[in-house]
């Protein structure tokens, strides 16, 4: 089909509209399209609005019985281009959302029946174009749907958070705009977004197109809801103080999605809630919160798809794989290989019992995913089926990668490796998913570092040795990818990244304990950056002893940094006992100050010794493998922009290169 505009590139967007001729009149069918596969999904960035701009009048000038909005193959739109953002300008951010609602609101507004077939992922401004329709209908398959913007530290500016509430209700639209978001970008399927009131019409992937236009010919119209003021408010206000739980105030888009919100149900005027959007975003785009979340999504969307450091050897083929333990985390670790690989998986343990509960707990695993759907029973049964157990390492033989999961005990590990090379073979990549300890010493190949729970956590730190040649590390990595993870390939170092930025915070917070700070002081101190969880509560969810061990380990290795604390240790031994010393209780201002300052300088040791290449990959780590929020950057993000990292190094940490001292 001919483009309807002048020379663009390949990835450009541009909206393409064909004429379907039916028995009784002439649909307009427009389909998103920027002439990629379904791997480039489609972005509204200034060439797509242009393209927009050009077919409007064909639209708003032709005689047309209805309008079918529709994507390529398996996208329907992906929102905004965000490389278009992190220099935006209060009065560029203005203009690009009235730009939006200028364009979409003209689809508003023509003389016929308008319906957006969503046939696929539809995010942000997908879904905003598509509240535009008078109708919706949206296909089984679809996978992704919905407003993530909060979660990049703006709001949804193209109309999202007036026409939401207005279409399904303000406790859903509070869900879907702020909720959602605000829980590691949550997003919903296509039965849910029409169970939820989304989209009027539900079809198959098959016939979808078809009974779209069909649908459309049926002249559907487009209704608000009628949500009473004072239910709204009451929505709100609830809504409001789970933010102040879940963020302490650290990020400001949620709260200001929430007024958006509250002002649409409250008697605003479309063209009123256009304007309240445009300034919104006029203030959230350019600020600090926004650039550092734009920042974390290039580096978990962009770099983590296309890794520094991954090595050009061909990977050997893993067809059977190795666990040696049968604790919790090995159990966690064998059902994802079973999920991922559907390979054969053999485990060791010197104990029946163990390897009886790791079967149980894998089962239990496979099981839950029939339930979901996922699996039909034949196919849970036969991925249990693939698990073979054996005090003894005779079924290894052929195994192409054995991952060792045992306790934390150097001696131990090394004697686990000496005996699995007697019985694997030459080629066979040994592998360890130690939490802190020297990958070379004990002997492993390489080191594949996971984080529990496992089924959740995408990271995976990827320990290169000495000794690790590239088709191992290129082996790794590919089992990584093949487990839905993402690497950050690191130096043989104590702890590696995430534990050792994770305990140097942990330490200033039982310091402050230890000198008279009570742990809800330091919790709420901590609390404030807008982190996932309370430092309590992660040493719980890590365990004490782990924790200990951990410290210990960077004890070892960097005394001065890394002091041991009795109160861990207390608490590793299952005492709840609190090693006061002299009093000194700080303010929460001075615990987060510390616990800045200690971050910023275990940061700067790691990326001088070179354990990582670049602040990028500590950041990356700490977004994948401690959910630390995106407003945040990660962590390195934040330091440089507050100043932290020019006031103690005299440089920002993202100029801060492997070898290369700050000053």
């Amino acid at each position: 089909m001919r483009r309807s505009c002048g020379r663009t590139s390949l990835s450009d967007t541009e909206f393409k509209l064909a004429r379907v001729d039916t028995a009784d009149a002439a649909v307009a069918l427009v389909t998103i399209d920027n002439g990629e596969d379904h791997t480039k999904p489609t972005f509204f960035g200034r060439t797509a609005m242009e393209s927009l701009e050009r077919l409007l009048p064909r639209l708003e000038e032709g005689d047309w019985a209805a309008l079918v909005l529709t994507g390529k193959p398996f996208v329907f739109a992906a929102g905004a281009d965000i490389t278009e953002f992190p220099d935006a300008t209060r009065e560029l951010a203005i203009a690009g959302s009235r730009t939006g609602h200028e364009l979409f609101d003209r689809i508003r507004e023509l003389p016929f029946p308008t319906v957006a077939a969503v046939n696929g992922a539809c995010l942000g401004g997908g879904v905003e174009i598509a509240l535009h329709c008078d109708a919706r209908t949206i296909s089984t398959a679809v996978r992704h749907f919905a407003c993530p913007e909060c979660f990049l530290g703006i709001v949804p500016a193209w109309g999202g958070t007036q026409l939401v509430p207005r279409l399904v209700g303000v406790e859903t639209a509070v869900k879907f705009v702020v909720a959602n978001p605000m829980r590691q970008n949550r997003v919903l399927t296509g039965p849910e977004a029409h169970e939820l009131g989304f989209a009027d019409r539900l079809f198959e992937p098959a016939e979808f197109l078809d009974e779209s236009i069909a649908f459309a010919l049926e002249r559907p119209t487009n209704g608000d809801c009628h949500s009473d003021s004072h239910s709204a408010a009451e929505v709100i206000r609830k809504a409001r103080g789970r933010l102040d739980d879940q963020l302490h105030g650290a990020a400001p888009a949620p709260y200001k999605a929430l007024e958006l919100i509250e002002g649409a149900c409250s008697g605003w005027s479309l063209e009123e809630g256009y304007r309240a959007e445009e300034e919104a975003v006029g203030e959230l785009l350019p600020g600090r919160q926004a650039k550092a979340s734009l920042y974390a999504f290039d580096l978990v969307d962009r770099r983590a798809k296309r890794p520094p450091g991954r090595p050009d050897a061909e990977p050997r083929a893993v067809k059977k794989v190795g666990i040696v333990g049968a604790g919790l985390m090995a159990a966690q670790l064998a059902a994802l290989f079973l999920r991922r690989l559907e390979v054969p998986v053999a485990m060791r343990d010197i104990s029946d019992e163990a390897l009886a509960s790791a079967r149980e707990s894998i089962e239990s695993e496979l099981q839950e995913q029939v339930a979901k759907g996922r699996y039909d029973e034949g196919k849970g049964r036969f991925l249990a089926s693939l698990v073979s157990t054996s005090t003894g390492y005779e079924h290894f033989a052929d195994c192409d990668l054995v991952l060792e999961a045992v306790f934390e005990e150097p001696e131990l590990k090394k004697q686990v490796f000496a005996e699995l090379r007697e019985h694997v073979k030459p080629e066979c990549v040994l592998a360890t998913n130690t939490s802190s300890l020297s990958v070379t010493e004990m002997d492993a190949d390489v080191g594949i570092h996971f984080f529990n729970p496992v089924a959740v956590l995408p990271l995976v730190e990827l320990v290169r040795t000495p000794n690790t040649d590239d088709v191992t590390l290129a082996t790794a990595w590919a089992v990584a990818e093949q487990l839905r993870k993402r690497p950050v390939l690191v130096r043989d170092a104590p702890a590696f990244v995430v534990n050792r930025v994770l305990t140097r915070l942990m330490a200033v917070v039982l310091d402050a304990v230890e000198h008279g700070n009570t742990a809800d002081e330091a919790d709420e101190a901590i609390l404030r950056l807008g982190l996932p969880m309370a430092p309590s509560v992660l040493l719980q969810m890590v365990g004490p002893r782990v924790a200990n061990h951990v410290l210990e380990t960077l004890h070892e290795a960097y005394p001065d940094r890394f002091p041991i604390l009795q109160t861990l240790a207390n608490y590793a031994d299952g005492k709840d006992e609190i090693a006061l010393r002299e009093p000194e209780p700080k303010t929460q201002d001075e615990i987060l100050e510390a616990a800045l300052e200690a971050i910023a300088d275990e940061i700067r040791h790691l990326l001088e010794e070179g354990v990582v290449a670049e602040a990028k990959d500590v950041d990356t780590a700490l977004l994948l493998g401690a959910g630390w929020p995106f407003w945040l950057g990660g962590i390195t993000k934040y330091l440089d922009q507050t100043g932290i990292s020019e006031k103690m190094f005299g440089r920002p940490l993202a100029e801060v290169g492997a070898g290369a001292p700050a000053a």
